[in-house]
């Protein structure tokens, strides 16, 4: 039923832009000055919604219309990292915002003195997973740290995981004999607000090795279900990794390692910038990128990929 509404909405906003386009060149068959601004203005919006729906018509890959979890894990620069992260989920969540997803933070693990050490994100709307895959991959930061007496350059690192959360899939199948689950008491940062009942989870998956924890709710049966929701959606990233893996063995292509490999650099000091190394697209408006807008970024990765694909 997803799928239909999406296709007729699909198809409604087609014939929407269609309609708009006859509009603007009735008005500009009237060669009426007065009107030329507001043709102007017309066409350039048609021309940027055009170009966005070419870009969603591109992403037709099994799950790129799905919803998706999105997971932040700091990584190498402490205390810097763990504020890193929780700036990169700032961004994201305010992005998703923007674009008119819906969030609902699944799990999120404190720092110790500031920022967030895990935080795992579910994403739903259209084309959430098609989007935000573009974003998996190391995260650099570079700044002067203030938590940093001296108040030196500091270069920070952040893991984005990007997983595909589908309606139902009956290729993931959890047998119970296969999951080991714990309980134990969940905890803020230094120890703070310890539950008396121990209501986080610890999921550990046996074939795999994969291990999900989820502590957010106070119910531990809210907190089993986030937890089994998160261990699907990574089984299936698992699953679309090693099928990708066979077809470029039969292609003959050799497929790099993406973590520990930056994808994007945030460079606060010595001067301001924000470069993807993938496509090279980048921006002096580090503020703004770090508000939300990211979808530059984003397009380009994702027309670079499509264009080696085709």
């Amino acid at each position: 039923m997803r799928r239909l509404a999406s296709a007729r909405r699909e198809v409604a906003g087609w014939r929407n832009l269609r309609q708009r386009a006859a509009d603007a060149l009735e008005l500009a068959s009237l060669e009426d000055g007065s009107l030329r601004a507001e043709i102007e203005s017309e066409t350039a919006a048609i021309e940027q919604e055009l170009d966005h729906r070419e870009l969603t018509l591109m992403l037709s890959g099994r799950y790129d219309r799905d919803d998706c979890i999105l997971g932040i894990f700091a990584g190498q620069g402490g205390t810097d990292a763990q504020d890193w992260a929780a700036m990169l989920q700032r961004m994201y969540l305010r992005w998703a915002e923007a674009q008119g997803f819906g969030t609902e933070v699944l799990d999120q693990t404190e720092g110790e003195e500031a920022g967030i050490k895990s935080a795992l994100i579910a994403v739903s709307g259209e084309l959430a997973y098609g989007y935000l895959r573009a974003e998996k991959g190391v995260h650099r930061l570079v700044r002067l740290s203030p938590f940093d007496s001296a108040h030196r350059r500091h270069t920070s690192f952040a893991l984005i995981e990007v997983y595909p959360q589908v309606e139902q899939d009956e290729d993931i199948l959890l047998n119970p004999t296969d999951l080991k689950i714990d309980t134990y008491r969940s905890a803020g940062a230094g120890g703070q607000n310890v539950q008396k009942n121990e209501t986080a989870v610890r999921i550990t998956h046996l074939p795999t090795g994969i291990v999900v924890t989820c502590q957010n709710e106070r119910s531990q049966t809210q907190n089993r279900e986030n937890a089994l929701r998160v261990l699907r959606a990574r089984l299936l990233d698992l699953r679309r990794e090693e099928q990708e893996k066979e077809l470029a063995q039969i292609k003959g292509e050799h497929i790099k390692a993406e973590f520990g490999s930056q994808i994007r650099s945030y460079v606060l000091h010595p001067y301001q910038m924000v470069k993807d190394h993938r496509t090279g697209f980048e921006t002096g408006n580090t503020a703004a990128v770090l508000d939300g807008e990211i979808s530059g970024f984003i397009e380009a990765y994702l027309r670079a990929a499509l264009g080696q694909a085709a």
